[in-house]
């Protein structure tokens, strides 16, 4: 990307909760620094209006870098020629919903993403998907965009990565920011590997680097008991606790992947966790799988770390999660093969823009447009 382009970002779901929480950090330069940003908001019919009121939030915020807000229910105007897209919006879990159910339902959403994408985004566009089930969703959505390079798309995992950092510094009482190159192994679900031992370290004042299995050796059975298992379903008990799934940790997850994969990229020696695709077979991962793998990151491309040491438990819990997502990736290729093009969205576009002249919306809830 130019440097002193206008950043264009869409946000499928844009006016779910992640949503809400994700375009502030996305308009207000967390993201992109000091650089203009151009928002294309995508939505289903129906919420629309909440589209609205976050549109007139933002005007109301008055970041410096925002230049427009779009807002539409066309997935082919919100794609045409933008840098960045994050793919959030996607068919929830429902009570008594089987995961075969789930995967779907959000096949059919992320077979029409992938084609508009294929259809009308730049081939250098780079896309983040968040919506469960991330990976899958993802390999759904980069088949389809066939030319898009599938490097140019990831899924999201640095969520866990955040929460498994978390754990280790709790448990050894020091600052998160301290630990590094913990890795989430697999599918973003609890069948995931939270792996602290592999290559994970403790980063001294003085840079020194002591790794975290040295520093865990009288704590192993936390390591690779407790710890995984916390890590797994830290998503089942925040929706325990707040009664909803977690939104703002995943906004910042969202967030900071993008930071660091687009912009500020990795420091030397340190990797973040990223779902990507598996075109090498790394570390004896069958290819054709979205699989989060330890990634360095630079000048705007991953690269996934190699070389590492795992260990027989560690290699038995790898082959638990790609088991899960070679079921995942078999069910969504027998409902693509048997479906046609079927549009999770409305291809009626509903649009709105910070550029236009009319009013912000009236009493039935038609979408309209307003200036800033």
């Amino acid at each position: 990307m130019n440097a002193d382009s206008v950043v264009k970002i869409a946000v499928s779901g844009a006016a779910g909760n992640i949503g809400y929480a994700l375009i502030p950090l996305l308009a207000s330069g967390y993201v992109f620094g000091d650089r203009p940003v151009e928002l294309r908001l995508l939505e289903i019919p129906h919420a629309l209006k909440a589209l609205a009121g976050i549109r007139m939030e933002l005007i109301d915020c008055a970041f410096p870098c925002l230049t427009d807000v779009i807002c539409t229910t066309d997935p082919r105007e919100a794609f045409e020629n933008v840098d960045v897209i994050v793919l959030v919006g996607g068919f929830p879990r429902k009570q008594g919903m089987e995961r075969k159910d789930l995967i779907e339902a959000n096949t059919k959403i992320f077979t029409t993403m992938g084609r508009a994408i294929n259809d009308v985004a730049s081939t250098n566009v780079k896309v983040l998907v968040v919506a469960n089930p991330a990976n899958t969703n993802c390999l759904v959505a980069l088949t389809e965009a066939a030319s898009i390079p599938s490097k140019n798309f990831c899924a999201l995992t640095y969520l866990d990565h955040q929460r498994a950092k978390a754990q280790v510094a709790i448990q050894l009482g020091v600052s998160t920011n301290r630990i590094k190159n913990v890795t989430i192994w697999g599918n973003h679900s609890n069948s995931q590997f939270p792996d602290a031992l592999t290559d994970g370290y403790y980063l001294q004042d003085d840079g020194e680097k002591v790794p975290l299995a040295s520093l865990l050796a009288h704590d192993l059975d936390w390591a690779t008991a407790d710890f995984v298992t916390t890590v797994q379903e830290r998503g089942k008990h925040v929706i325990e606790v707040r009664g909803a799934s977690s939104a703002l940790s995943a906004a910042q997850a969202s967030a900071d992947c993008i930071k660091t994969w687009l912009v500020t990229g990795t420091q030397d020696g340190e990797t973040v966790s990223m779902a990507v695709y598996n075109d090498e077979g790394y570390y004896g991962v069958q290819k054709g799988l979205v699989f989060s793998f330890p990634c360095e990151c630079k000048d705007g491309d991953w690269y996934v770390k190699t070389g590492l040491s795992l260990s027989e438990f560690a290699m038995e819990k790898l082959v638990i999660t790609e088991k899960e997502l070679m079921e995942e990736r078999e069910a969504a290729k027998d409902l693509l093969s048997k479906s046609a093009r079927i549009r999770g969205y409305s291809s009626a576009a509903s649009t709105a823009s910070m550029s236009s002249s009319e009013s912000e919306t009236d009493l039935s809830g038609q979408f309209l447009t307003s200036r800033i």
